[in-house]
């Protein structure tokens, strides 16, 4: 699964126009869905993610001015989130203190939150389900935005860079040092992979 070209190209135009509600709400409509059910496959409780999966959109919204389109939405979308889940990790409390600026953008935030609902009750529970559920969330990340979403690797090295400040304009570093990330982590893919095969067949 790619990028939405159309709709990046919309988000784009409403940036440029500085109508950033309208943009925030394209994308929403458009990636909402993922992001949240990322969110569930990490913390496995609805109610968690549904309270950072709040913070993540506000945060969104937020930086839409500032967003250099150095990557696709897509892929600064997914920076806020995992960004967002690493400081609900520290701070459990953090999301539910950060509501949501306008009551219009709070109706379209709460739509992805309420399709996934489901999620956990309707997961396929099969050993490769069971095995991810138990890995770390850094692995599990690059699993699901290596497999699941099928993301270009400069862009998961993006993503998953160190810092976890989503307070800045999405630049992910030069091209030397993205290659170099990408490379690290294809090497982690696939020692991933091996532990996972590995363990399915003792289980």
């Amino acid at each position: 699964m790619a990028a939405e070209p159309e709709a990046e190209d919309r988000i784009r135009a409403a940036c440029d126009a500085k109508a950033f509600d309208r943009a925030a709400t394209i994308a929403l409509e458009t990636y909402g869905d993922e992001l949240m059910s990322y969110l569930v496959a990490l913390l496995r409780n609805a109610t968690d993610a549904d309270d950072v999966f709040a913070a993540v959109t506000e945060s969104l919204w937020k930086n839409l001015p500032r967003f250099r389109w150095d990557s696709s939405l897509r892929t600064y979308a997914y920076t806020i989130a995992r960004r967002t889940f690493l400081k609900h990790l520290r701070d459990p409390q953090r999301a539910r203190r950060e509501a949501l600026s306008t009551e219009s953008f709070q109706a379209i935030a709460a739509r992805p939150r309420t399709r996934t609902a489901t999620y956990l009750r309707t997961e396929t529970k099969d050993k490769i389900a069971e095995l991810r559920a138990q890995l770390d969330p850094e692995d599990q990340t690059l699993l699901i935005l290596r497999v699941n979403r099928q993301l270009p690797w400069r862009d998961v090295a993006r993503i998953m860079r160190d810092d976890d400040d989503d307070d800045d304009d999405g630049d992910g570093g030069d091209d030397d040092d993205l290659d170099r990330r990408a490379a690290a982590l294809r090497k982690r893919f696939e020692r991933l992979k091996d532990e996972l095969r590995e363990k399915a067949k003792l289980t």
